[in-house]
């Protein structure tokens, strides 16, 4: 499994709710649980990543 960096974003809560995502490696952008470091990674491809995010940003 790649070595992925993982980083919460700057508009994330001190709660500890949030997400986690690491685009270090070239071609992927993986996703994960703040809460449970250990648990399910997802992997998308950037394309997918990116879209994602427009239709988030789209709908709020």
């Amino acid at each position: 499994m790649p070595n992925f960096e993982f980083a919460k974003s700057s508009y994330s809560s001190g709660n500890g709710e949030c997400v986690e995502v690491a685009r270090n490696i070239p071609g992927a952008v993986a996703v994960r649980d703040s809460k449970d470091t250990d648990g399910p990674i997802l992997q998308l491809i950037p394309g997918a990543w990116t879209a994602f995010l427009r239709l988030v940003s789209h709908h709020r």
